[in-house]
């Protein structure tokens, strides 16, 4: 697993209110629908991202990154890393705090190109197991 600041993580997750979940699929055995149920639980506002959806847990789901109206937190990704540059991009582009990829999803330059622009970036780490870890949901 990559470096974690947990200092870092803690206040993002403190901070945080609404989360993009890029990749969410509506089939209830995938990583990104039970990681999506423990965000509901724990009270985030989610905004599923995925174009072959229309919506998911009960959620309207946008094609692209930058169709959703509101202002995101943290985009949480569920996507193959070769995926991520242009994710990445788009979080930039729309002002996101956070760059979330998941467990098995790492891009180093994306993630360097996103700390420049000055978001906090974690690789390889399930926001789920973070927020158990903390005591939620």
């Amino acid at each position: 697993m990559a470096t974690v600041d947990d200092t870092a993580i803690t206040e993002i997750l403190a901070t945080a209110k609404n989360i993009a979940v890029v990749g969410l699929s509506s089939k209830r055995y995938r990583a990104s629908y039970g990681v999506t149920e423990t965000l509901l639980e724990c009270g985030y506002r989610i905004f599923p991202v995925n174009p072959y959806e229309t919506e998911v847990l009960g959620t309207k789901c946008y094609a692209r990154l930058e169709n959703i109206p509101e202002k995101i937190d943290i985009v949480d990704i569920f996507r193959r890393s070769e995926f991520v540059p242009e994710i990445v991009d788009a979080a930039i582009r729309m002002g996101a705090r956070a760059i979330w990829m998941q467990e098995g999803v790492e891009d180093e330059a994306s993630a360097e190109r996103a700390r420049r622009a000055g978001l906090f970036v974690t690789m390889d780490n399930c926001i789920a197991k973070e927020l158990y870890k903390r005591g939620k949901p």
